[in-house]
């Protein structure tokens, strides 16, 4: 008869193989934040730059299936719980969508090639100047 130590191993082991661990430990991360989420301390103003960047960084982590990390991110950020419609929030990107790959958007001249690396240098100021957003001096330090 196994022993309660070895049973807990094999089912960590399954777990883990399965990648429900994984899933179980993220659930849990956002379920602590939630219960220790201050409601009554006002969030900024959520700008017209940041909405659009956390509804591109949402659909990334939906399109990979990080869930949880997407529900802490809605939850911590202000960003309204339904999503934009893709063809707004490509038109207000420029956003070129690739029929083939409806999935996920792609910005024009952010493409990774075979190397899995961009093309393009992705700093602040080429993305500030590709979706085309104004920084001013305060937002240096973001």
């Amino acid at each position: 008869m196994a022993t309660v130590a070895e049973l807990k191993a094999v089912l960590k082991d399954t777990l883990e193989k399965r990648g429900a661990l994984a899933q179980i430990k993220a659930r849990i991360r956002a379920e602590v934040f939630n219960a220790l989420d201050d409601q009554s301390e006002p969030r900024p103003a959520l700008s017209r730059e940041n909405l659009l960047i956390n509804e591109l960084i949402r659909e990334y982590l939906q399109y990979n299936k990080y869930k949880y990390t997407a529900s802490v991110l809605t939850a911590e950020s202000g960003q309204p719980e339904v999503p934009l419609d893709r063809e707004f929030l490509a038109k207000e990107l420029n956003v070129v969508e690739d029929a083939s790959a409806k999935s996920v958007l792609k910005m024009q001249g952010f493409c990774f090639p075979e190397s899995g690396q961009p093309e393009v240098p992705l700093d602040r100021e080429f993305l500030a100047k590709e979706l085309n957003v104004v920084e001013d001096a305060s937002a240096k330090s973001v």
